[in-house]
């Protein structure tokens, strides 16, 4: 996703807004954070980044609340990370973490500030690459939500979940290795495996869909193109703090 530099008034930057992030695992909120950080440099100058915070609680309360189904508490969790970030200064959201967005509903009523939506800046990046049919990969929580269904029928796209055997298997590397930073070649060559099924069975691009997932899965070893959600969200993150809501909608 190209971005424009920010407008120059004079020889002053205009300021781009705060960003906060609503964090749930490490390694998906780290590696967008690094991405808004070393990609902003490119637009706003060596060294700058827009202002940003981070707030996350404990992940055993997120996954306790996913292990019962508790989307409520799920979104309450968000919404205590939301409130402390809106009073840091933030002066808007993001979450790098695709599965607790099915809390959203529960969230945006409440929320003290505007959010922007991982799911649908992916389909937003599908359309413009003129991708069709998209494989979608995550943790069992998200490739059963509507998270995804809902996002990607908003743009006319169609979709493929992972079978019932793929999803236990993935979701158990995500959960037991991806967000403790264990990284192994099993893990790589099951996604792969995964990818290359949804190839055969005609999508023409894969979403990412957990943000620990472009650790061991690039463009370079994918079967299929990428759709990298965590760094799609950062660069999304991006035009919005440096242009504002027009450049994000």
């Amino acid at each position: 996703m190209a971005l424009e530099p920010p407008t120059i008034r004079g020889d002053t930057r205009a300021m781009p807004d705060h960003i906060g992030i609503v964090a749930c695992s490490a390694e998906g909120a780290a590696l967008c954070y690094r991405t808004i950080c070393v990609e902003g440099a490119r637009y706003l100058g060596p060294h700058a980044h827009p202002e940003i915070s981070m707030h996350t609680p404990s992940l055993a309360d997120y996954v306790a609340c996913l292990e019962r189904n508790d989307w409520p508490g799920v979104g309450a969790l968000m919404l205590t990370s939301a409130h402390k970030l809106a009073a840091s200064g933030a002066q808007f959201l993001i979450c790098p973490d695709n599965t607790i967005h099915q809390a959203l509903p529960y969230v945006k009523p409440r929320s003290p500030l505007p959010w922007l939506h991982i799911a649908e800046v992916v389909a937003a990046q599908a359309v413009s690459r003129g991708f069709r049919r998209l494989g979608l990969t995550g943790t069992r929580w998200l490739v059963d939500s509507p998270v995804y269904p809902d996002a990607l029928a908003a743009q006319g796209l169609d979709y493929m979940r992972p079978t019932a055997v793929e999803r236990d298997e993935t979701n158990r590397i995500i959960m037991d290795e991806l967000v403790y930073s264990v990284f192994k070649p099993e893990g790589i060559a099951t996604f792969q495996r995964v990818i290359q099924r949804m190839k055969d069975d005609g999508c023409d691009a894969v979403i990412l869909g957990c943000t620990e997932i472009p650790l061991i899965i690039d463009a370079k070893n994918s079967p299929l193109p990428i759709l990298d959600s965590t760094r799609l969200l950062a660069h999304a993150a991006l035009q919005r703090a440096v242009h504002g809501n027009a450049a994000a909608a």
